[in-house]
């Protein structure tokens, strides 16, 4: 994880994500580091508009509270007759994220440790 934290410092210091600076922070921070790593992550942030993507993963988590809260609000509306009837259906919610979870990190696990 400490590779990613380094790149995303050096994006907000507006330095170049390269072997050098990248080997640089993890060095200052007392990381052992495998050269192998570090390329195979410059390799990967080449075409990665890093800000972007920060932002588009910080809208995740804003979404889905917003699709809870307005079930929730529809929930309240319907009242006992409408809770009944949802009552017969599975709860797979917590299976969808889970895999959503697996296929989202699925190749970053083993690229970064």
């Amino acid at each position: 994880m400490e590779y990613v934290y380094a790149a995303l410092i050096l994006n907000e210091t507006d330095e170049e994500i390269n072997e050098d600076n990248l080997t640089g922070v993890l060095e200052a921070a007392g990381v052992e580091v495998e050269e192998s790593r570090v390329k195979a992550l410059v390799a990967a942030l080449e075409d990665v508009d890093i800000d972007e993507a920060v932002s588009e993963a910080a809208a995740v988590p804003a979404a889905g509270a917003a699709a809870g809260g307005a079930a929730a609000a529809g929930a309240e509306e319907g009242g006992e007759e409408e809770a009944e009837e949802t009552s017969d259906v599975p709860d797979t919610t917590d299976d969808d994220d889970d895999e959503e979870e697996e296929a989202s990190g699925e190749g970053l696990g083993e690229l970064f440790g």
